[in-house]
């Protein structure tokens, strides 16, 4: 299976992490600093540290399409949450729209990232 053209899907996917890597701290600063600094660590780190072969230029540490997709779902997952969490209610809305929007236009490169597990067993 040829790698999809999924240039808008990581428009969109970039956007959705930026909601992601700004909300989540906002949230969590009232909670503790330090908190709200190990979410961007863990929310910008994991993705750049681990990622599926054919997927990136680079891979650091290779894992299996099902991780990579596990990580992008906390990624959307922290921005929908905290955006609930820590801006008005039409800021939130507009964020699980992005959200929303992301996960429709993801469907091809999951699907891809999906049969690269089951070539590599």
């Amino acid at each position: 299976m040829e790698r999809p053209d999924d240039r808008i899907a990581s428009v969109l996917r970039f956007a959705a992490e930026l909601v992601a890597w700004v909300a989540t701290p906002w949230a969590l600063s009232t909670y503790s600093w330090p908190l709200a600094v190990l979410a961007v660590v863990v929310l910008i780190g994991l993705p750049t540290v681990f990622s599926t072969p054919g997927d990136k230029t680079q891979v650091i540490i290779p894992v299996l399409g099902r991780v990579t997709i596990l990580l992008v779902l906390l990624q959307l997952a922290a921005a929908v949450i905290a955006a609930w969490s820590a801006w008005p209610g039409y800021a939130a809305m507009l964020g699980s729209l992005l959200v929303a929007t992301t996960l429709v236009t993801e469907r091809h490169r999951w699907r891809w990232l999906l049969s690269r597990d089951r070539r590599t067993g």
